[in-house]
């Protein structure tokens, strides 16, 4: 078993390491951002207006674009925004925050992009139902063997992953946090995640996006809170602790208390790489809930969409982040890292109630990350195999559940690292070959209508005035 999770550590080691996926990660963001003129920065506004305010269009689709963003959201403000963030810097040290939001602010663009693809490639399945993402966008858009050679081998990849870093290490974060939190029986938690998981799941994509719809802005504002009050509590530390972010991502952080010290190249690499684990930018996710959304043209979708990555990492992770730098809970040492994030709100919150806020928020947290997986996984499978895997696929993910919450998961983590990265590959080389279309379609559509306000009559005419042939 140690030989084993040392050979998954030298893959995973090398996948998320200076050679492969941080440069292209980075690069790619960086890249998209220049050729779509920093969409993120110019239009953010106008893409949380669009998905929380103004309602849903009227265009094709199973969910309402912000029942789209809020399963998005499900999937990804999940234990890596607790857990990820903590095991950041507890390997890398408060610099990983800095690389963290870094990955958010050129991650935004790529999201973006994903999700603009994820809706222009969009296929209406033999249910009627709207499916998409990057194993139908890297086929479609892309011609010839290329495109066919991603989309399948994202579609695999993904189908794995679904399993790692959407259900068992979910699960087992749920468990364990009850367990330590309210003396629970792991094999009880995985019993009652059987069932919830499995309810929900019987509805399909519309139960998944009206149970998201309804909690998953309660649970992300009942944790932000918490941290708020963390923050109040340690103000005179928050000037020292930016300062401290700061300068270690440039320099490494010594050795102190529990933590070992680590080099400015840790610090990147564990801030890219629970960056993206935690808002899954690039990894192309989010552009498969991204084309179940009613909409009428990919840009609104695209703009809403990319929101979310802002809501995960630029606000969430941001205050998870600050509240363990400022409580000098960040130097308990690797091994303690599931504790960290508790450990901060305790020193915030009076009596029980950091650890209490922290064991909820990771239960809730986690168990919409499954929610959303769940699709995300029966989307790629039946690009595989067609509309006859759905019903397996959703008893399989559903028994997952049990072995998640009952059994230690070094290993699985270490695996959910490496599809993480091999999901990323082929979507990432597939967004930079796709980004001409992208950006020529994006600028003739914001001079159209700017503010995202168009009648479904007026796109339409836009759309045919412009011979883009979708289907």
């Amino acid at each position: 078993m140690a030989t084993l999770q040392s050979t998954l550590d030298t893959v995973s080691g090398f996948i998320w390491g200076p050679y492969l996926l941080i440069p292209l990660l980075v690069g790619a963001g960086l890249y998209l951002t220049i050729r779509l003129g920093g969409i993120q920065f110019r239009a953010l506004g106008r893409g949380l207006r669009h998905g929380l305010i103004d309602g849903s269009d009227s265009g094709a689709g199973d969910i309402s674009n912000y029942q789209a963003l809020t399963t998005a959201l499900a999937a990804t403000v999940g234990v890596g925004n607790i857990v990820g963030v903590a095991s950041a810097l507890s390997i890398g040290g408060p610099g990983a925050l800095f690389w963290m939001w870094m990955t958010g602010l050129v991650g935004m663009a790529t999201k973006y992009v994903e999700c603009y693809l994820g809706v222009r490639f969009r296929v209406t399945d033999a249910a009627g139902e709207q499916s998409g993402g990057p194993q139908y966008y890297l086929k479609r858009g892309i011609k010839g063997g290329l495109g066919k050679v991603l989309g399948v081998a994202f579609a695999v990849f993904a189908v794995i992953a679904a399993f790692g870093i959407g259900n068992m290490t979910q699960a087992n974060a749920v468990a364990e946090g009850l367990s330590n939190s309210f003396n629970i029986d792991p094999a009880i938690t995985g019993i009652i995640l059987f069932i919830l998981v499995g309810t929900v799941l019987l509805g399909g994509i519309q139960a998944i996006g009206k149970v998201t719809a309804a909690f998953v802005p309660l649970m992300i504002v009942v944790y932000i809170v918490g941290a708020i009050i963390v923050l109040i509590r340690n103000a005179a530390d928050i000037p020292g602790a930016i300062e401290l972010i700061f300068t270690d991502a440039f320099t490494g952080t010594s050795a102190v208390g529990g933590f070992i010290g680590s080099g400015i190249a840790l610090a990147i690499q564990m801030g890219v790489a629970r960056g993206l684990f935690s808002n899954e930018s690039g990894l192309g996710s989010a552009p498969i809930a991204a084309a179940a959304a009613q909409t009428t043209h990919p840009v609104r979708q695209g703009l809403v969409s990319m929101t979310q990555t802002f809501i995960d990492t630029i606000v969430v992770v941001s205050f998870t982040g600050l509240a363990i730098v400022t409580t000098n809970s960040w130097d308990l040492g690797r091994e303690n890292a599931g504790i960290i994030t508790a450990t901060a709100f305790s020193k915030g919150l009076p009596g029980s109630w950091g650890d209490t806020v922290v064991s909820l928020s990771v239960i809730f947290f986690a168990f919409s990350t499954m929610l959303g997986w769940s699709y995300y996984g029966e989307r790629c499978l039946e690009s595989l195999v067609g509309r006859k895997g759905t019903k397996p696929y959703r008893m399989a993910f559903t028994l997952v559940v049990l072995v998640g919450a009952t059994t230690p998961l070094t290993i699985v983590w270490t695996i959910a690292d490496i599809m993480n990265g091999l999901m990323a590959l082929p979507n990432l080389i597939g967004l930079l070959i796709l980004s001409g279309l992208v950006a020529r379609e994006t600028r003739a559509y914001l001079k159209f209508d700017p503010q995202l306000r168009k009648s479904p009559e007026e796109v339409a005419a836009f759309i045919e005035s412009q011979n883009m042939n979708w289907k």
